[in-house]
């Protein structure tokens, strides 16, 4: 019961800390930083006896990945998640002062889940995760989806992932100020026992997000740990209907206290900033933008070197000096894997499948970059060539695009490779 008590006492007083109350050294409860509860910018803990239990779970997390993958894997995706997580963040335009918020979720939004959720829990699937990936235990605690877009549950279907980016958008971009668009919804993950979120940094464009929190079966509360302005760590609870609104892309984030109850269910609901302000009054915001590098990321930041080396066209926004406005909704279709959308335009106007914007960008490349199998599945049918090059020819082909965006496991990946795409 004394470790109960300590580690009750560190996170009361984090609380107190995270708003900007005076923390005293009582009972030897202090606030941490990194590299504390589980290694984020160095592999060796750094936290002087603090939380001794967390240097032993870090060593079994690893050696189970190492059992299951081999080191070699395991210590790729490791080193990348501790690189991403001292350059990217500083690399990062902050749009809120904290970087987190927790509220309740709205209750359109929470019903369209647990209803979601409800129905099919005992149809979900294991999720797989490539070779090596270390963001969450599965070799030990496997985690399963339940996705808000898969025809064969119950009510699954693109519509109502539109829904739930509809319900939430206006939520995340009230409190960051900022015109959003979606790039990822993840559906429900289901944690099992034991579970471990590895604390990290979500890879762009994965920016301004929030979390869900639809079902739980816990003993205690399985904290949400993020890292402040200060790089102080920060424990959130969350009961089902909460939700926490956190700028993903420069918050640390995880959960490295492992899982103790049966299961734990959230949903992943990220945005991307336009780049416009969410009240604009003119376009001068437009001269402040980067022709290369997107607005959320500082070109002159740690992370822009690795950003360009992985997005090597640069940052593509569909936007009014595009060759036809009336060819937006086909970029935003495709971008947004919303087939039904697409199938109208094509009926309409076909043209606008084939259309380019100024860096010669299509819609097919806007489906690449966002994963979305389906949408490639449907332009390709539809004649789209899903060779074709941005910059007038010199640049990057649709399978190039996806994998740089996601990886060689992916869906959208493995299609375009089925279907002879080249690199």
């Amino acid at each position: 019961m004394a470790m109960v008590y300590f580690r009750l006492n560190v996170f009361f007083l984090l609380f107190v800390a995270a708003r900007g109350v005076e923390v005293t050294d009582e009972n030897n409860g202090i606030p941490y930083g990194v590299d504390c509860s589980f290694p984020i910018h160095y592999k060796n803990l750094r936290c002087n006896g603090l939380l001794p239990e967390q240097e032993s779970i870090y060593e079994t997390f690893m050696e189970g990945c190492y059992a299951k993958y081999g080191s070699k894997h395991c210590d790729d995706y490791e080193n990348d998640r501790i690189e991403m997580n001292l350059k990217q963040p500083e690399s990062m335009v902050n749009y809120t002062d904290t970087g987190f918020k927790k509220i309740k979720a709205p209750t359109e939004l929470f019903q369209l889940l647990k209803t979601h959720f409800d129905r099919n829990h005992a149809k979900m699937k294991e999720e797989k995760w490539p070779k090596g990936n270390i963001y969450v235990n599965h070799w030990a605690s496997p985690t399963y989806m339940i996705s808000v877009e898969d025809t064969e549950m119950e009510g699954g279907s693109l519509d109502l992932k539109n829904k739930v980016w509809n319900a939430a958008k206006p939520v995340v971009e009230a409190w960051t100020g900022m015109e959003l668009k979606p790039t990822s919804q993840y559906g429900i993950r289901v944690y099992t026992e034991g579970a471990i979120l590895n604390p990290h940094a979500d890879r762009l464009p994965l920016v301004s997000s929030a979390i869900v929190n639809v079902a739980q079966d816990v003993d205690e509360d399985w904290l949400l740990e993020v890292y402040d302005r200060n790089g102080n760590a920060v424990n959130v609870t969350m009961e089902p209907g909460d939700m926490v609104l956190y700028e993903s892309g420069s918050l640390i984030h995880g959960r490295p206290f492992p899982l103790k109850g049966r299961y734990y269910a959230n949903i992943f609901i990220h945005f991307e900033p336009t780049g416009r302000p969410l009240n604009f009054e003119n376009y001068d915001y437009v001269e402040e933008m980067d022709e290369f590098f997107p607005p959320y990321l500082l070109p002159n930041g740690g992370w822009a070197d690795e950003w360009r080396r992985r997005n090597p066209t640069g940052w593509h926004q569909a936007s009014p000096s595009a060759a036809h406005v009336d060819t937006l909704p086909a970029f935003e279709a495709a971008a947004h894997n919303d087939v039904k959308t697409l199938q109208q335009i094509a009926m309409e106007d076909s043209r606008s499948l084939f259309a380019k914007d100024r860096n010669g960008w299509m819609p097919i490349h806007e489906a690449a970059r966002g994963g979305c199998k389906e949408a490639l599945e449907f332009l390709v049918d539809q004649g789209v060539p899903m060779n074709a090059k941005t910059h007038k020819n010199k640049g990057v082909t649709p399978l190039t695009i996806a994998i740089n965006a996601h990886s060689e496991d992916h869906d959208a990946v493995r299609y375009l490779k089925e279907m002879g795409a080249e690199l």
